[in-house]
């Protein structure tokens, strides 16, 4: 028995694994709508790049504007229904889409609006899922845990992705965004079923407002000489990516001339890097350490961003899928060293916070990114455009060697003891 949780670790934990089901369920359609939202957008409104760049940074905005109250409530609330509603909201607004354009009323402000409200959802369901996992988790199996919640994620992601681009061919994309909304239910059921009482929130007094726990949260992060280096590496990161989503599907399309079936192929090569990144954190980690871990697949994958401009029709094509594949793979071994150091050095009541002000400096740029990533293609062009994301990319990469991490093996467990360190209640660190 022993060997055997060794071999499956968190899986064999129920409520876990339901956990997980749900938030794989949801990935998957996440995957499809990856897709077929932007062809959408592409194929049937003849949107511009400009517009592509609105619709994705539309989905990016309310990272910016309600990431750090979101941590506050976290922190305040039990998590697993602020989770549940995030569910139900989701699949109300993603179901809109279909039948709007059943009913030949579709436009791209509708996209649009969807794209936010399903931003916000997300924010919310994001915020409260990771500082769930470790209710459910012991602190020794959080990076097994983090890696499993990823893998499942991004496997999800390539049969969506795939998924998505044959419903779109053979269906049309607005009937594949089905699949998203089921997705939601599957994710609901799964938390209804979970059976382990989460304890209730503790908090330091009554009578602290939300606006002080959010400057405790951001003081935290930002003063913090490891958290402060990580979030600005995932804020290039995120920042890059997002970019790089926003013009690959019109640049595939248009400038490479590729059907919409190969758009899902390349895009579920993104998640198949994923998996691969997901399932080598864990070794990495231990064999190099978790610092010098995350510092290899930083700077190891940033460079095949490279190729994706240089795609061609035909063989060509080759370039795009394993620059995407390498690029997912890296940003999501960097995701599961990253989540994991958080959970285990972060204290827990400051834990929805510490993430929530993550996201906030994380995805906060991303609106403004895409939208100029957008411009600057509609004045350059898409190819020209994708030069200066992998540029990005690069950048990226460098600015964690610059930092102490390349002195050190291993991330630290707890954060150093400062006067003006934020302490539990009771005194106790994660």
């Amino acid at each position: 028995m022993a060997s055997r949780r060794q071999t499956s670790g968190p899986l064999l934990l129920r409520d876990f694994r339901l956990l997980w089901i749900g938030e794989t369920s949801t990935k998957l359609g996440t995957g499809v709508t990856s897709v077929v939202l932007p062809l959408i957008a592409v194929t049937t409104l003849n949107a511009t790049p400009f517009q592509i760049g609105l619709l994705s940074a539309a989905a990016w905005l309310p990272w910016l504007l309600v990431s750090l109250p979101a941590g506050a409530w976290v922190d305040r609330l039990r998590r697993h229904p602020i989770m549940l509603t995030c569910d139900a909201t989701s699949l109300v607004v993603l179901a809109s889409i279909p039948f709007a354009a059943w009913a030949d009323t579709l436009t791209t402000t509708h996209l649009i609006v969807a794209a936010f409200l399903g931003g916000l959802s997300a924010v919310l369901f994001t915020t409260a899922y990771r500082a769930y996992v470790p209710t459910l988790v012991d602190s020794h199996d959080l990076v097994a845990a983090n890696a499993a919640l990823q893998g499942g994620e991004q496997a999800a992601q390539i049969t969506g992705r795939g998924l998505g681009g044959l419903l779109a061919q053979l269906l049309g994309p607005a009937v594949a965004l089905l699949v998203d909304v089921a997705s939601f239910a599957v994710s609901a059921a799964c938390l209804l079923t979970i059976r382990k009482r989460e304890p209730r929130p503790v908090r330091a007094g009554n009578k602290t407002g939300v606006g002080r726990e959010i400057i405790e949260g951001l003081r935290f992060t930002t003063g913090d000489p490891y958290l402060r280096p990580l979030t600005l590496f995932g804020a290039l990161g995120n920042l890059a990516f997002a970019a790089l989503q926003t013009l690959l599907v019109v640049f595939l399309v248009r400038d490479v001339g590729v059907s919409s079936m190969l758009v899902g192929v390349v895009l579920a090569s993104t998640s198949v890097g994923g998996v691969v990144g997901a399932v080598a954190a864990r070794p990495t980690a231990r064999r190099f350490g978790t610092a010098r871990g995350l510092l290899l697949w930083a700077m190891g994958t940033a460079p095949f961003a490279l190729l994706i401009p240089l795609t061609t029709p035909g063989a060509g094509l080759v370039l795009a899928v394993i620059g995407v594949f390498v690029i997912g793979a890296g940003l999501v071994a960097a995701t599961v060293i990253i989540i994991s150091f958080r959970q285990t050095y972060c204290p827990p009541h400051l834990l929805g916070r510490v993430g929530a002000s993550t996201q906030f400096l994380n995805y906060g740029a991303i609106p403004l990114g895409t939208l100029a990533t957008g411009a600057f293609a509609t004045a350059v062009g898409t190819r020209a455009a994708l030069w200066g994301v992998a540029a990005v990319f690069l950048l990226y990469g460098i600015i964690l060697f610059a930092g102490r991490l390349r002195r050190h093996r291993d991330l630290p467990t707890m954060p150093p003891v400062h006067d003006d360190t934020p302490h539990s209640p009771t005194g106790s660190k994660a």
